[in-house]
């Protein structure tokens, strides 16, 4: 008796991958994530760095500003501290207004819409410096505000301090 033989059917018509393919594809699209990571990482600080530079130059152009106002005989005499050399006694000082001189309307002078947030620590709170303290101090002396620096304690991708900046 003769065993029949099973009927030749041509090519598979399953289609898939196989385990291996599938392991090599997983394998490049994991090497492919480790190396994008260091550069997104990156990019992102230096977007921060690019908010830090941006914030801090409008709020050193408001307290020039106000300076100049002060200086020009723009803002009331009432608002001038004495001590104070024409620069505002805080950032909110900057975005409340201070009367305008000679003026009956109670229009007031802005100089900032809000104190930006520092995107290096999350906050509104900055480092202040005054124009009576050293140019080395580490703490604010609260006669008024001549320069702001970020609280953060990091280092930028250039090696300076942030704080320095």
């Amino acid at each position: 008796m003769r065993i029949p033989r099973p009927e030749h059917r041509g090519p598979s018509t399953e289609r898939g991958y196989t385990f291996i393919e599938l392991l090599v594809v997983s394998a490049i699209i994991i090497i492919l994530a480790a190396a994008a990571m260091p550069l997104a990482k990156v990019t992102a600080t230096r977007q921060r760095e690019a908010e830090l530079r941006r914030a801090l130059r409008d709020m050193r152009t408001a307290i020039d500003k106000f300076k100049d106002s002060a200086d020009l005989g723009q803002i009331s005499p009432l608002e001038i501290k004495a001590g104070s050399e024409g620069y505002p006694e805080d950032l909110e000082t900057l975005v409340k207004g201070v009367p305008a001189a000679n003026d009956v309307t109670g229009r007031k002078i802005k100089f900032l819409r809000r104190v930006p947030i520092d995107p290096m620590t999350k906050s509104t709170e900055w480092g202040l410096r005054s124009y009576q303290d050293n140019p080395d101090a580490t703490s604010w002396g609260g006669q008024n505000v001549f320069d702001v620096h970020t609280t953060s304690s990091g280092t930028g991708l250039d090696g300076t301090k942030y704080k320095d900046w």
